[in-house]
């Protein structure tokens, strides 16, 4: 994250469930669809879920 930009909030615990739930069916579907997620990409999960970054960063990382 660049020092012009502020920390995500802190999250809810409700709002993680549903990020991880969220993570966890697009696992599912992009297993089902022969793929695998990168590690990269699992350790932003992870960021994500937790609350350490916000969707506009999870989605777009280079921002």
């Amino acid at each position: 994250m660049s020092k012009d930009t502020k920390a995500p909030a802190p999250i809810t615990e409700a709002e993680r469930r549903k990020r991880q739930e969220a993570a966890d069916f697009a696992r599912a579907s992009v297993g089902l669809e022969g793929f695998k997620i990168s590690e990269e990409v699992e350790r932003q999960t992870a960021r994500f879920i937790a609350g350490e970054i916000d969707l506009a960063e999870f989605v777009n990382p280079a921002r």
